[in-house]
């Protein structure tokens, strides 16, 4: 299948797709039909077959789409032919827990490396990954072929850390500190914000709270 140009949004909503059939197999059966996936997904139905149509992906509207030949389809557009290498910077507890969290779990995406400053962490083992100096990030990423990053450091220090990477060829970089990366167009960044999430949260779960009591 011939890669088509498609928003991140769309790529996001393919990715949940794709999780959503995994997960719900016993329940879909052999085939699904677009407002189940929908459903699955807390989306419209007719957001969903823009999605599959913007891949070349069509059902049947008497028995909707095939599970498996959907998931080949996903998979084809959504995977790289060759297992992309990926390392953290930033050995912390939400580092050893993202690495912990990605053992083992993807053929295409393989975590490979991990940095940090710490002396004490240097040349551990890591969910089985070894953990370099960040001095040694260059050729650690050369050697190994990594293009993609996950950035759990302080926000002080990840713009100095994100340059780095760029300058060592990472053209992805999911970056996990609180703080705008400054980066060439070239280089993809998403940015998980915790904080900004769980105020995000706390404030509709307070304004859910007072609508419930019937205040203002």
């Amino acid at each position: 299948m011939k890669k088509r140009k498609i928003s991140t949004r769309s790529v996001e909503r393919l990715s949940i797709y794709r999780r959503a059939l995994m997960h719900g197999r016993h329940e879909f059966g052999s085939s699904v039909y677009s407002h189940q996936l929908a459903q699955a997904c807390q989306l419209t139905a007719a957001q969903v077959r823009r999605d599959l149509m913007a891949i070349g992906y069509s059902g049947n509207p008497n028995s909707g789409y095939d599970v498996k030949r959907l998931l080949s389809s996903l998979a084809t557009f959504l995977d790289s032919q060759e297992t992309r290498a990926v390392a953290i910077v930033g050995m912390g507890y939400l580092g050893r827990a993202i690495a912990a969290f990605l053992a083992n779990r993807s053929d295409k995406i393989r975590l490979v490396a991990a940095f940090d400053v710490d002396l004490d962490k240097i040349g551990l083992s890591f969910s089985d990954v070894r953990c370099y100096s960040v001095r040694q990030m260059p050729e650690v990423l050369a050697e190994k072929r990594i293009d993609i990053a996950i950035v759990t450091v302080p926000a002080d220090h990840a713009q100095h850390v994100a340059e780095q990477l760029v300058a060592a060829g990472v053209t992805g970089i999911l970056n996990f500190a609180p703080v705008v990366l400054r980066l060439p167009p070239r280089t993809y960044v998403e940015n998980i914000d915790m904080s900004v999430s769980l105020e995000k949260v706390a404030f509709f779960a307070c304004a859910s709270q007072r609508r419930k009591a019937g205040s203002p």
